[in-house]
């Protein structure tokens, strides 16, 4: 086992964030940033991990005496049901979208100019174009999708458009869209951590929609019971508020989120929110609903899409890069923050593969000509009331024995809307695998017994049927039919 120096918290703090619509004015000025302080004045030591020759990890961990940074929210977190913070969305300043700077070089590249020349991006040109395609094709109000490399965190499309704010730029990037259920990811984790296995059932009723607390009191009316792997595939809200409260506390909710690295900054050169979170400490049905993924949690589609590619490493967290390193260079050791043990990584690839076998996410990942080889991952649904705004979620990655890539997909509609992000999110990780060198996937083989007809009970609305039979490697084609809402919060 081979760990690489320890970066002090010195490193890692004071901590900056730019706060949601911190660029309400002119395009040149700089957002304002917001210094954060630990007020025990502890330090902490994140372990970095290194490839090793003998392939060992370790758990990053605190110094004693320290403090996980990302257990304290840096600002205020807003209410989601008062004080939705899409609401004051602004568009990324000019000088900060590297994207639009971005323009095709003579190797069909995208660059931008750096002091000593041209610097290529790791975007993929084409996946990027067709990705835009769909999202202006079927005019989303709000929509987003970033998918990325896993192995390396290297973004190879990170695209977005709203039909709602023509101009806006700077979505994928933005942490004003609620986790919802995504959040379950954390919460399975923590659960894993705390000692539940997969397979380990728990007997519920109701909590389709909403959530009470006798709903988290076992009764004689609990007439259905799910392992935990069936709870995250079917997105079943009263058992994870049930399993939060009767085996997580705050603490350990706030740390697995902290690991994921909620409320803390991801380092990009295009700014990018913190990913704010608030565990309840004293209101326990507030914990609960919180670890159901009904609590004050945002979340951008590029944290999103990093959240998935955790287990899709086993277990490392690796920052996202932009910019392609400079091939005269010496190689960097590939590195890492080992924030799960391989173990639970495993065990939550296992439940989030449910998502798209059994679960919320089926049926859209069983259209003929339309699948996707080993894929897994997480949906999530929410809605606003005052004005409505439905907000979808998509994470995950694929193919699971082979991780490629890793991808994060949201859509806020309107009460009328053509596609969600579980079919975008599919689309992104279908188009992505498609633009791998040949010979980089073996030839997948779709189950001939397997069926076709969706006989599962979803917790979540399900994603209703898109576009079928098309090519793969090309984006779907077929408009979706409008269709109406039913989500609520």
């Amino acid at each position: 086992m081979t760990l690489s120096r320890a970066l002090p918290a010195t490193l890692l703090l004071p901590l900056f964030i730019l706060l949601v619509g911190a660029d309400e004015g002119s395009a040149g000025e700089t957002p304002p940033a917001i210094e954060v302080a630990f007020s025990d004045g502890g330090t902490a030591a994140v372990a970095e991990v290194t490839d090793g020759s003998d392939g060992g990890t370790a758990v990053a961990e605190v110094t004693d005496g320290g403090v996980l940074p990302g257990l304290v929210p840096p600002v205020p977190v807003p209410s989601r049901e008062a004080d939705p913070p899409i609401a004051r969305l602004r568009s990324l300043a000019p000088k900060q979208d590297v994207l639009a700077r971005a323009k095709r070089d003579a190797q069909g590249r995208l660059v931008v100019p750096g002091p000593n020349g041209n610097v290529p991006l790791t975007i993929d040109p084409t996946l990027q174009s067709q990705l835009k395609g769909l999202l202006e094709q079927y005019q989303v109000p709000y929509g987003a999708v970033v998918v990325l490399e896993p192995s390396t965190g290297r973004v190879l499309a990170m695209s977005e458009h709203s039909q709602a704010q023509p101009g806006l730029r700077g979505l994928a990037t933005r942490a004003v869209f609620p986790a919802a259920s995504v959040f379950k990811i954390v919460t399975g984790s923590a659960l894993l951590e705390a000692g539940v296995t997969p397979m380990d059932e728990t007997c519920f009723h109701g909590g389709k929609r909403r959530l009470s607390e006798k709903l988290l009191t076992d009764s004689e009316r609990d007439g259905q019971c799910h392992s935990l792997a069936e709870a995250m595939g079917k997105s079943a809200n009263v058992v994870f508020a049930k399993l939060t409260q009767r085996y997580l506390s705050p603490g350990a909710l706030k740390h697995a989120a902290a690991r994921f690295r909620f409320n803390r900054e991801i380092s990009f050169p295009v700014p990018t929110d913190v990913s704010l979170a608030s565990v309840p400490d004293s209101d326990e049905f507030r914990f609960a609903q919180t670890g159901a993924g009904f609590g004050d949690v945002y979340l951008s589609p590029l944290h999103g899409a990093l959240l998935a590619a955790v287990a899709a490493n086993k277990g490392v967290w690796k920052d996202p890069v932009l910019f392609e390193p400079d091939p005269n260079a010496p190689p960097q050791p590939q590195s890492g923050e080992q924030v799960l043990s391989p173990e639970v990584a495993h065990d939550l690839t296992t439940l989030m593969e449910a998502t798209v076998t059994k679960g919320t996410a089926r049926r859209i990942f069983r259209e003929r000509g339309m699948g996707v080889p080993g894929a897994v991952g997480k949906t999530g649904t929410l809605a606003d009331r005052k004005p409505f705004r439905d907000y979808s979620w998509f994470v995950g990655f694929a193919p699971k024995d082979n991780p490629k890539v890793a991808v994060a997909a949201v859509i806020v509609n309107e009460p009328l809307w053509r596609i969600r992000a579980t079919w975008l999110g599919r689309e992104a990780m279908r188009l992505g695998l498609a633009r791998l060198p040949p010979g980089s996937l073996a030839p997948a083989k779709e189950d001939p017994s397997a069926p076709h007809e969706d006989d599962s009970v979803e917790e979540e609305s399900s994603e209703d049927d898109a576009p079928a039979d098309e090519v793969a490697g090309s984006p779907a084609s077929q408009a979706p039919a409008m269709k109406a809402a039913t989500t609520g919060p």
